[in-house]
């Protein structure tokens, strides 16, 4: 009987730990995905007031330079990305995507924007 209940209790709890799978290099270093991503919360900040003008001129200005250096690794490598640069190229969408959560949540608004 305790071997029974022993063994039913290790696969309760084997089972859900499998469910928690880790996500894989590619959701991770999703490049192309993370723009659009990072695109649409700075274009939802801007219509909601949430961001002022200067702050979504910021913004836009590093996510630009961070594509101009994108267009640069690829130029120099035939189209492709080396791992470095998808490693480099995630960091600087991790380091703006903060920026963006903390510009949209400062306490800063656009008085142009009528609240909601």
């Amino acid at each position: 009987m305790k071997l029974t209940t022993l063994a039913l209790a290790a696969a309760l709890v084997a089972v859900p730990a499998s469910s928690f799978a880790q996500t894989t290099y590619a959701q991770r270093h999703d490049i192309a995905g993370r723009k659009v991503n990072q695109q649409d919360r700075i274009a939802q900040g801007d219509r909601s007031g949430q961001l002022t003008p200067r702050e979504t001129s910021h913004l836009e200005n590093h996510e630009a330079a961070i594509n101009h250096e994108e267009h640069g690794m690829r130029a120099a490598d035939n189209g492709h990305l080396t791992a470095s640069d998808r490693h480099t190229l995630a960091r600087q969408q991790n380091r703006e995507s903060a920026r963006i959560y903390a510009d949209k949540h400062n306490l800063r608004t656009d008085r142009g924007v009528a609240p909601r």
